[in-house]
């Protein structure tokens, strides 16, 4: 059994259904998001969020099967990859990137492209990782890190927290 490739994997997956999950409900503020990472119109901004969840979606459900793992973490480290570029280039510009659960309007900064090249990494070795017979123990490891990444995004959102300067 592989308990830390079905935990990435598991994980991988929770954050690409959450990410889906959030397009599909939040379809304005995504497609505004889309739009000012691509650079584009608001009009085409709406299909590039709804062929993102729908891409997120795929992957998220190919990882959770060994066979289709290696191309569902490929697709979310290649999905995760171009995220990360696109954020970096629109550094420095204040904006709500739909980086986390609520609206934001601040210019992305160091987390959210670090954390996109970090899931990027993970997807790899999603990949390159076996699979092992199912069990409960990756699951639990992978709504744990979950929660931490959840947690950690929300507050890297926080424009000008006191405890960062102290």
């Amino acid at each position: 059994m592989s308990f830390a490739g079905d935990s990435i994997a598991l994980f991988l997956a929770l954050v690409l259904l959450s990410a889906a999950v959030q397009k599909a409900f939040q379809q304005d503020r995504m497609a505004a998001a889309a739009a000012r990472l691509a650079g584009t119109g608001t009009g085409f901004g709406k299909a590039l969020a709804a062929a993102a969840g729908a891409t997120e979606f795929l992957a998220a459900i190919a990882l959770l099967f060994a066979a289709t793992r290696p191309a569902g973490a490929a697709i979310a480290a290649a999905l995760w990859l171009v995220y990360a570029v696109l954020l970096v280039r629109r550094r420095g510009e204040a904006f709500d990137c739909g980086c986390t659960f609520g609206a934001h309007a601040a210019a992305p900064r160091v987390f959210a492209p670090a954390r996109a090249l970090l899931f990027s990494g993970l997807a790899i070795a999603a990949a390159l990782l076996p699979a092992g017979a199912w069990s409960p123990e990756p699951l639990f490891a992978a709504l744990a890190l979950f929660s931490l990444q959840s947690a950690a995004g929300e507050l890297a959102a926080i424009p000008h927290p006191h405890w960062r300067h102290a």
